[in-house]
């Protein structure tokens, strides 16, 4: 990982991209520093992801509540204010959200185990 200067973000001026879930849109605002990814990821009301996961995330729920769903059938429900985890490989997860949910989400290479 490079290192990274002091810098504020103001996420109200990055633009958001759009990954469909299964069900439901998820809005991504991306700042992207080559092995560290940080997002404000946005779930509409019904989100469920399209797939499993098995990348490693800092996550928190900053509004909102999110269903993390693991492969091994086990779910934890993270109101505001809770976090996850976990690094590469180790527990693949998706995530689905009935009333939509705002996530910051630190991911990259630094988390690969």
């Amino acid at each position: 990982m490079k290192p990274i200067p002091y810098q504020s973000i103001d996420w109200n001026s990055i633009p958001a991209t759009q990954h469909p879930g299964e069900t439901g849109m998820a809005y991504w605002k991306t700042i992207d520093y080559g092995g560290l990814r940080i997002r404000m990821v946005e779930y509409s009301a019904g989100y469920q992801a399209n797939h499993w996961c098995k990348l490693g995330h800092i996550l928190l729920c900053v509004k909102g509540e999110l269903v993390s769903e693991l492969a091994d059938g086990s779910t934890h429900t993270l109101k505001e204010g809770m976090g996850y985890h976990v690094t590469d490989n180790i527990s693949n997860h998706r995530s689905r959200t009935e009333k939509g949910a705002l996530l910051f989400i630190v991911d990259g290479e630094f988390l690969s185990g």
